[in-house]
């Protein structure tokens, strides 16, 4: 019988350091075999393809793999890749506490568009004119990385923010365009609450009071920004985590509706057959006749 979902820290895939691995793709790919199937990361993860196709699963969303394609993902997030064809590129892997050290913002990758866990600005085709100084970056980073330096951590640190700053301005320009500059810190406000509160707080209203605003001015923005109103925003991250926990076949659907604090099972079997057009037990098949 197939057992919880593996959850993968840096420890696990190096002998080297636990806070950051660098490596090209093709020979980590080679030497994680496993990968392929679903996972979770306890780190933060990104891979910038050169080249290579087929597919890869985020949080259950399938995006096409392509050349010039760089995609992040936050701790927690699930994961599986469906490769056609030979693969290569670049790939990092780095703990949560590895910029807390340097930075005095602690949760200043928080900032940037890509790190949300929102797939549809985590996944990013690089344009030609930035593809050179992203391979560059990622070289200088491998040399970095590939004998001991004065000060490298710190090296590495640098070059990993202006590849992020670099990639950041590609989504930020449209998005400052389109967006109030007051409007988009709101809405990562709500998204950074949503976070912390989803299986506690599961209504605009609480949110809005957390925020200082009303209910009609969140809606009105999530509408506006999203297209969704605010309740859809927080029922689709409890959702989220329903198919997360569901992956792991250690817990029934009685205690995933506990964790996720709903009053009973059919309650909670109701809502995710409202979201996800499945029932929780219908879900967890699927998934894992895919693996």
């Amino acid at each position: 019988m197939k057992t919880a979902i593996p959850i993968y820290d840096i420890c696990s895939l190096t002998q080297k350091r636990e806070d950051i691995l660098i490596e090209r793709f093709a020979p980590y790919l080679k030497s994680h075999r496993n990968l392929h199937l679903a996972h979770k990361h306890s780190f933060y993860h990104l891979v910038y393809f050169t080249k290579g196709g087929g597919s890869q699963t985020i949080d259950f969303e399938q995006v096409p793999v392509k050349p010039n394609q760089v995609y992040f993902m936050i701790p927690g997030q699930v994961h599986n890749w469906a490769f056609k064809g030979e693969v290569d590129g670049y790939i990092i892997n780095f703990s949560v506490p590895f910029f807390q050290s340097f930075l005095l913002k602690a949760n200043y990758l928080e900032e940037f568009p890509f790190f949300t866990g929102i797939i549809n600005d985590a996944v990013i085709d690089v344009p030609a004119e930035l593809q050179p100084k992203v391979i560059q970056l990622f070289e200088e980073l491998i040399q970095e990385t590939g004998e001991p330096k004065p000060l490298e951590m710190d090296m590495v640190r640098s070059i990993m923010l202006q590849l992020f700053i670099s990639i950041a301005r590609l989504g930020l320009n449209t998005v400052n365009k389109a967006i109030p500059s007051y409007n988009y810190t709101l809405l990562r406000s709500f998204q950074k609450l949503i976070e912390k509160n989803y299986t506690s707080i599961k209504m605009p209203k609480g949110y809005a009071e957390l925020l200082y605003i009303t209910p009609n001015h969140l809606n009105a923005l999530c509408n506006d920004v999203l297209g969704m109103p605010a309740g859809e925003v927080i029922r689709n991250r409890i959702a989220l985590e329903a198919k997360r926990l569901l992956i792991n076949n250690d817990l029934t659907v009685q205690e995933i509706a506990g964790q996720l604090n709903f009053a009973d099972n059919s309650y909670f079997t109701k809502f995710f057959k409202k979201q996800v057009g499945i029932t929780p037990e219908e879900f967890r098949k699927t998934t894992n006749s895919h693996e």
